[in-house]
């Protein structure tokens, strides 16, 4: 990834499980000004997620400040005001508020809201996960149905959209910055 380089306001990199994305997307980040601000979505229900945020974070390394933000991101973003931020990711956030029985066009609308009024670039990771079999379940094809509009609206307002696949970037919309001349 290209350092000292410009980011847009608005990035947005999605990709599969284990597709390379949120490495890639740190890499985007570290191209931007620092300090960097990993505002995490995550919980760590179980003993398994808690050795998966572990090894996420040892994997980033020194140089970010994380914020965890499972279900209010608009408040995390709102409170960030140097810097570049990487939001890991839009997938959790969405699944903790399908599960806690919110209304997922209003925290939507939220959502947006905030990434359009941050005062420093951000760099929005999602999965895309409308690439399989609809699901059986009622609860898994709403979710997959929420997530695939989720998807569409960030990535229609990012300057920036890239799909990872098998570790490699593919950009969708815009350029990836340019490296120091």
């Amino acid at each position: 990834m290209p350092t000292g380089s410009h980011l847009p306001h608005l990035s947005f990199v999605t990709g599969g499980a284990r597709s390379g994305k949120s490495r890639f997307a740190e890499g985007l980040v570290r191209s931007g000004a620092a300090p960097y601000t990993y505002i995490a979505t995550a919980e760590a229900w179980d003993d398994e997620m808690r050795e998966r945020i572990a090894r996420h974070r040892a994997d980033r390394g020194d140089g970010w400040q994380t914020v965890e933000a499972p279900l209010d991101l608009a408040a995390a973003l709102a409170q960030v005001g140097r810097g570049t931020v990487l939001v890991d990711c839009a997938t959790l956030w969405l699944s903790n508020h399908l599960l806690a029985g919110h209304d997922l066009a209003q925290e939507t609308a939220r959502l947006l809201a905030a990434l359009a009024a941050c005062a420093v670039p951000v760099v929005v990771v999602s999965n895309e996960v409308g690439w399989g079999i609809v699901p059986e379940n009622a609860l898994a094809r709403a979710f997959r149905d929420a997530q695939g509009r989720l998807n569409q609206q960030i990535a229609a307002e990012a300057a920036l959209a890239v799909a990872v696949i098998a570790g490699l970037p593919l950009v969708l919309k815009g350029s990836l910055p340019a490296g120091p001349a």
